[in-house]
């Protein structure tokens, strides 16, 4: 079984892109996904199964017949989900990337483009924009 790791955030359209793709690979009857959505700040203890995002995410994975597998955890996104995918030996990252100017990366950062610097691992990056 192929395992590819998935990293999650709160929006829901970006979430529904990241499923989309995946589901795309071929072989999707024998892929399980590790779904993991990364806390900024988590002081209400909340589980990963309560982020709407991660729960839509799972339902399209599960109806094409993806395993799915849920993580939760805290930290700065791109090593969490690197080091997921290290702990798994994951096949594949898949992130679902956004539009930003040059100067909201300078800012903000970039979870995709760390993610995509930070593995030797092949990097799905699936986008809600053109919908």
């Amino acid at each position: 079984m192929a395992t590819i790791v998935a990293g999650t955030d709160a929006d829901t359209n970006r979430a529904r892109a990241l499923a989309e793709g995946i589901v795309t690979i071929p072989g999707t009857d024998d892929l399980e996904a590790i779904l993991v959505h990364v806390f900024d700040e988590n002081p209400d203890d909340a589980d990963v199964e309560q982020v709407a995002s991660v729960r839509r995410a799972r339902e399209i994975l599960e109806d094409h017949g993806v395993e799915v597998t849920l993580e939760g955890t805290s930290g700065d996104a791109a090593p969490e989900l690197i080091d997921t995918a290290d702990d798994h030996d994951a096949e594949m990252i898949a992130v679902a990337g956004r539009k930003r100017s040059p100067t909201g990366k300078a800012i903000f950062g970039s979870v995709t483009q760390d993610v995509v610097l930070g593995t030797d691992r092949p990097v799905l990056v699936c986008s809600a924009e053109r919908r």
